[in-house]
């Protein structure tokens, strides 16, 4: 991963859910971290103290762990970064870059998905539930977070719009 994409990654998406960019500091302090530097070292190369850098940057893996919905800290926040980062969204006519491409990316973690012989007597399932479109409904929340209408997310993940309305 390059610093310079990361950076400019992380303040997209905080300035999405702030309205405010990445000072100077917290530059210093991502690209810290990724580097596996102490608070230390990061204050000398900023020019402040050491427990100012501290909390400064225990704030900012406040605000990422909230913006990503998941905890954030030192030790994993570059496979947080990674995984964010491979999310990539085309959104029509204009379109919020998380990576290299306009696209929604999908892991296929299995070789073969087996599927099962229907059970005559039990009603369809929904096809929203079925394994290829959980990927879809648990981007739901996120994309929401993003602020995203309902309208548009069932068109950014090809589900009806009541099945998106079904999802809390």
């Amino acid at each position: 991963m390059d610093t310079a994409h990361i950076l400019q990654f992380v303040d997209k998406v905080i300035s999405a859910k702030t309205g405010k960019h990445l000072n100077d500091l917290q530059r210093k302090i991502i690209e810290g971290i990724l580097k596996r530097q102490k608070y230390s070292d990061m204050a000398d190369t900023y020019g402040c103290t050491a427990g100012h850098a501290k909390d400064v940057g225990y704030e900012l893996l406040q605000m990422l762990s909230d913006v990503f919905g998941e905890s954030v800290d030192k030790g994993n926040l570059e496979s947080v970064l990674e995984r964010q980062l491979n999310l990539n969204i085309n959104f029509g006519d204009r379109t919020t870059n998380f990576g290299n491409s306009n696209t929604i990316n999908y892991i296929n973690a299995c070789s073969e998905l087996s599927t099962p012989t229907p059970d005559k007597s039990q009603p369809p399932t929904p096809d929203y539930q079925d394994g290829t479109n959980q990927v879809k409904i648990e981007m739901i929340g996120k994309l929401r977070q993003l602020g995203l209408k309902d309208e548009e997310i069932a068109g950014v993940l090809g589900l009806t719009l009541e099945v998106v309305k079904q999802i809390e």
